[in-house]
C-alpha cells in the first residue's frame, strides 16, 4: 500500500463505510477506490482530499497538523491496529458523553489521530522564555523515547535574542530540548538565573562553579555557584527559518 492509500483506507474504517459506499458519495466505481487503497492508482492530491472530505475527515485537525504532515511523518500501517482499537473502545459514562462532544467539535477527527498515534508521534511545544507554549510540532517516538528521552518532558524553546548568534543561534531560531537538570559540559543549555530564561553555553569550572558563556557583538561570560541557576535542559538541534 500507498501512504495516501493507508490513509483512505484507515479513515475508511474508521467511518465504518465499505470502498463501495465510499465510491458511490465520490461518483466514482468501486474499483476505483480499492486501487487507490492499495496503492495501484495514482490520484491528484485534490481528488484525494475529496475523496477525505467526503469520509468524513478534516483537512487540519484541531492542532493545526494536515494530513499530509501526518502521513509523511508515521508508517500508517504499524498505526492501524492503534486506530482500530482507539474506535472500537467505549469510554465509560459520564465520560462518553464528554468525548462524544469533543469529537462533534472537532470533526471526530484531531482526538482520534493523536489518541491513536501517541505511541509513535509526539506533539512537542515550542516554548517562549517565559516557558508558554506558542505552537506545537510532530516528533517521531522511537523505542517509547524521543532522542532517548522521555516524550513527555522534550520541548522546543525559541531563542529570545541575539545573545547567541556567535554560536549561529539567532533571535527566532528554535533548538530542540531534552531534560537535564546538571550542568553539561561544553553543551549549549536552557538556563534560568537572574529571573531571566535564556540559552547559554556551559562550561564546567568545579564542582559546585560553571561559566555561562553568550555571544553577541562580542564574547561574555558570567561565573555562577549551582546553586544560582537551574538547568531546564539542553539543546541537541537547531531549527531555523531561511
Amino acid at each position: 500500500m500507498s501512504r495516501l492509500g493507508d490513509l483512505i483506507r484507515t479513515e475508511r474504517l474508521r467511518a465504518k463505510m465499505t470502498p463501495k459506499q465510499v465510491a458511490k458519495k465520490c461518483g466514482v466505481s468501486e474499483s476505483f477506490i480499492t486501487a487507490v487503497e492499495a496503492g495501484t492508482r495514482i490520484i491528484a492530491d485534490d481528488q484525494a482530499r475529496r475523496i477525505l472530505k467526503t469520509i468524513g475527515v478534516r483537512e487540519q485537525t484541531e492542532v493545526d497538523f494536515s494530513l499530509d504532515d501526518i502521513a509523511a511523518t508515521v508508517d500508517l500501517a504499524t498505526v492501524q491496529p492503534a486506530m482500530a482499537k482507539a474506535m472500537t473502545q467505549k469510554p465509560k459514562q459520564p465520560e462518553a458523553e464528554k468525548v462524544a462532544a469533543t469529537e462533534k467539535e472537532q470533526g471526530g477527527m484531531g482526538s482520534v489521530w493523536l489518541d491513536a498515534l501517541s505511541s509513535v508521534i509526539k506533539r512537542v511545544p515550542v516554548m517562549n522564555a517565559v516557558m508558554k507554549p506558542t505552537g506545537y510540532r510532530l516528533i517521531p517516538v522511537e523505542n517509547g523515547k524521543i532522542q532517548g528521552a522521555n516524550p513527555d518532558k522534550v520541548f522546543y524553546f525559541t531563542a529570545p535574542d541575539d545573545s547567541m548568534r556567535g554560536f549561529r543561534i539567532h533571535r527566532g531560531d528554535v533548538v530542540f530540548v531534552v531534560p537535564a537538570q546538571s550542568p553539561v559540559d561544553g553543551a549549549v543549555m536552557v538556563v534560568e538565573y537572574n529571573q531571566h530564561r535564556c540559552l547559554r553555553k556551559v562550561k564546567k569550572l568545579d564542582s559546585f562553579t560553571v561559566l555561562l558563556q553568550s555571544y553577541d557583538r562580542e564574547y561574555e561570560a558570567v561565573t555562577l555557584k549551582l546553586n544560582e541557576i537551574s538547568f531546564l535542559g539542553r539543546a541537541t538541534r537547531l531549527e531555523i527559518e531561511l
